[in-house]
C-alpha cells in the first residue's frame, strides 16, 4: 500500500467530511443528511445512500475542462459515482437508517491512480461522521452500518502481482482491477480487464489476496479516523 492518511472535520457545513490521501491521490469527501429519499423508495421505511464524484481542473498534470461548462457528465464519471453509490449502500442497514437519505460528495483534488477507490474508502468515513451524529441526536437507535466499506486497486505490473496501483502503474499495468470489499472481507464489487495481456485464475487468486491484505489495511485506517 501506499503511504495512507485521513483527516477527519475538513469542511465546516457538512455532517461528515474527510480528506483521504493515498500515496499522491487525495480525495476530499462530505456527508450530507438530508430528510428525503429518492421517490421510488418514498413511504417504505428505508433509507437511501448515494454519491457524486468529480475531479477539479488541475487534479491532473494538465487542466481538464469542468463538466459543468461542458452541460453534462462524461460516462466515466457516471460510471464511478454509482460504483461509489452502491458500494456504500452494500454495508448499509437501510430500516435502520431510518426515511431519509445520505448524499456522498467526492470530490479529486489531486489523481495519481486509484481515486475510486480512495473516494469509496474515504466516503465511507464521511458516512460514519454523519451516521454518528444521528445516533448522538437519538434520530438512529440502532447503527445502520453493518461493516465499514473500503476498496483497492491491484494489477500485474511488468509481470508481478502489484497492490495499490498509482498511475504509472495502472497505466502500463497489463491487468489491472478494483476490488471492493467490507472490512471483514466479504466481497461487494470486482472490475478487472487485461489490457495486453490476458491472466489465469491463480492470477486472479494472486490479487484478491492482495485486495483482502489492503482493504484490511484500510478498514483499521477507517476506524482510526472516526475513533
Amino acid at each position: 500500500m501506499r503511504a495512507v492518511s485521513i483527516e477527519t472535520g475538513v469542511t465546516k457545513h457538512a455532517e461528515g467530511s474527510c480528506l483521504i490521501k493515498v500515496g499522491d491521490t487525495h480525495v476530499i469527501c462530505t456527508a450530507t443528511i438530508e430528510d428525503r429519499v429518492p421517490p421510488f423508495i418514498k413511504g417504505s421505511g428505508l433509507g437511501w445512500v448515494t454519491a457524486e464524484y468529480g475531479m477539479l481542473p488541475r487534479s491532473t498534470t494538465s487542466r481538464m475542462r469542468r463538466e459543468a461548462s461542458a452541460g453534462k457528465q462524461g460516462g466515466r464519471t457516471v460510471e464511478i459515482q454509482r460504483l461509489i453509490g452502491r458500494s456504500l449502500r452494500a454495508g448499509v442497514d437501510r430500516v435502520a437508517l431510518g426515511e431519509r437519505q445520505i448524499s456522498i460528495d467526492c470530490d479529486v483534488i489531486q489523481a495519481d491512480g486509484g481515486t475510486r477507490c480512495a473516494s469509496i474508502t474515504g466516503g465511507w468515513v464521511a458516512l460514519r461522521l454523519a451516521v454518528n451524529k444521528l445516533m448522538k441526536a437519538g434520530d438512529v437507535v440502532t447503527d445502520p452500518l453493518v461493516d465499514p466499506v473500503a476498496a483497492v486497486s491491484c494489477g500485474i505490473y511488468a509481470g508481478q502481482p502489484v497492490l495499490d496501483l498509482d498511475y504509472p502503474e495502472d497505466s502500463e499495468a497489463g491487468v489491472d482491477g478494483n476490488f471492493v470489499m467490507t472490512g471483514s472481507g466479504r466481497l461487494i464489487e470486482v472490475q478487472m480487464s487485461a489490457e495486453g495481456a490476458t491472466y489465469s485464475r491463480d492470477q486472479m487468486n494472486q490479487l484478491v489476496d492482495l485486495a483482502e491484505k489492503g482493504v484490511s489495511e484500510l478498514a483499521e485506517k477507517q476506524k482510526a479516523a472516526c475513533a
